[in-house]
């Protein structure tokens, strides 16, 4: 039996690509809201990284069944409405809010596993949702007190991304990772094509670089990204990819600070810097700390 050999370098690699790709993708995605409608973008999106992921997972495709079909459906559904009250919001607010304000869904999830599955949240998850909240005020509320509409859909987007987590967390064990995926975009694709043709006009011409900008998206922020960040954590301890999975909003921010021009206050950057710090709270609770004050400890006891 030969024993798979794990390589924490590239999975570090590819978790830190991942996350430097997903960056990029709120600047794409607002720069392309000029030439094309919301539900139409997505709708495309969904459409062909289904497509794309069906492929990657063809051989096992027979596997495909209610089970399959329940758990990807209502994955589907919680997605395409994340997707598409971030998007909505996206119109409305700048890419670095809209990435730091997306990534709250990683401080709501322990609260919801409260609510519908009775796990009661630790400490860290209580101090998280402190530092979330202060974090939300400081991006989001103006001198009038007030949160203008593209920073409120993007909160929202937040617990459907929590719920989405929950639905993974019930529906996704045993199942093939890249057919259950294929499922749920595939759903979202039907629901943002109804959604679309009902209430938006049909975009009667696209320019190039708005295809070439949704074929990035559909492909290498969802298809590619996928499989990095499948490999990136088979290879990597779970609390360093943690920690490196983070860091999308930070690069989100990066992102359109060079390439669209955003605008930061200091008061922008101290909330930036306290919604990181509520994340990575809330997905290490501060283990890679306690790692190495083991590890100091240890060097201490091995000099006496």
């Amino acid at each position: 039996m030969v024993l798979e050999k794990k390589n924490p370098g590239l999975g570090r690699l590819a978790l830190i690509a991942t996350t430097l790709i997903w960056g990029t993708s709120f600047v794409v995605q607002k720069n392309t809201l000029d030439s094309i409608s919301t539900l139409y973008l997505l709708s495309i999106r969904f459409t062909v990284a289904a497509v794309f992921l069906l492929l990657l997972g063809i051989k096992s495709i027979k596997k495909i069944d209610r089970e399959y079909i329940k758990g990807g459906v209502i994955m589907g559904v919680l997605l395409s409405a994340a997707y598409i009250v971030q998007t909505y919001g996206l119109v409305y607010t700048t890419p670095g809010k809209n990435a730091f304000l997306t990534a709250s869904y990683c401080v709501i999830t322990p609260f919801l596993f409260w609510i519908f599955k009775k796990q009661r949240p630790d400490k860290y998850n209580f101090i998280a949702a402190v530092l979330c909240i202060l974090g939300v005020g400081l991006i989001s509320i103006d001198s009038n007190l007030s949160i203008n509409k593209g920073d409120a859909l993007t909160l929202m987007c937040g617990i459907f991304y929590a719920l989405h987590i929950m639905a993974i967390d019930r529906h996704a064990e045993g199942k093939n990772p890249a057919l259950l995926t294929a499922v749920q975009f595939g759903t979202a694709a039907v629901i943002t094509w109804v959604l679309a043709l009902c209430f938006e006009p049909f975009p009667t011409s696209v320019p190039t670089s708005a295809m070439f900008s949704l074929g990035y998206l559909s492909i290498v922020c969802t298809g590619v990204c996928y499989l990095l960040q499948t490999f990136g954590q088979k290879n990597t301890p779970a609390t360093q990819a943690s920690i490196l999975l983070t860091l999308e909003a930070v690069f989100g921010t990066l992102v359109s600070v060079i390439f669209y021009h955003e605008k930061m206050d200091i008061r922008l950057v101290i909330g930036f810097a306290v919604m990181f710090v509520s994340v990575l709270i809330s997905e290490t609770k501060l283990s890679f700390l306690k790692h190495r004050d083991r590890r100091e400890h240890g060097k201490e006891y091995i000099a006496k």
